[in-house]
């Protein structure tokens, strides 16, 4: 794999982390400011309705798959990937 290679798949890599850190702090801040609201709102009126959790209960989903596929399953389906890549060019090359 040639230098530049290297370096456009670890910039990639690169981007993806910043990604996931950028929804990681979006989903902080905006789960922040819910609660905020939901509490604001129960304390003005009587109902006691709690529903920020809703959205950070599915938002959390969301943000653990967005984990998984960054930090976990990339590395192995790049590993996966290469191997594949070196038995299409065996076969091409018969």
């Amino acid at each position: 794999m040639s230098e530049d290679d290297l370096y456009r798949r670890a910039e990639k890599r690169v981007d993806e982390k910043i990604g996931f850190y950028r929804h990681l702090y979006s989903f902080i801040g905006v789960n922040a400011i819910l609660f905020i609201i939901n509490l604001i709102s129960n304390f003005l009126s009587p109902s006691n309705e709690w529903w920020f959790y809703w959205i950070t209960i599915f938002w959390g989903i969301g943000l653990l798959i967005h984990f998984f596929k960054t930090f976990v399953f990339t590395e192995r389906l790049e590993d996966n990937r290469d191997k594949m890549i070196e038995k299409e060019m065996e076969k091409m090359k018969k």
